[in-house]
């Protein structure tokens, strides 16, 4: 039987390894796949506590948190390509020189 504190472990790994993602690397690319594992850790959360607690809220949060990834995705593209455009580059280093 798969128990909260096994889900929340998985969500831990989850918050861990993107935080170390968004860190360690400077590849604009993999920044934002390391937020979207970030925000996908909370919504395991969210989806968890739901479970657990009979209260679909959580259900609710999870659909808002997808929503707001998805705006957070179509405006991360936008910036990447921008800055591939300019500095033939999608290292976040470059983003810093750039003068708009």
């Amino acid at each position: 039987m798969l128990e909260l504190h096994h889900v929340l472990m998985v969500s831990v790994a989850m918050l861990g390894i993107g935080t170390i993602g968004m860190l360690v690397r400077r590849n604009a690319i993999v920044m934002f796949m390391s937020v979207e594992l970030v925000l996908n850790a909370g919504n395991l959360n969210f989806i968890a506590f739901s479970r657990f607690l009979p209260d679909p809220v959580g259900q609710v949060f999870s659909v808002f948190v997808i929503v707001i990834a998805a705006a957070e995705v179509a405006v991360g593209l936008a910036i990447v390509l921008a800055l591939y455009r300019n500095r033939d580059t999608v290292m976040v280093d470059e983003a810093a020189r750039m003068k708009w």
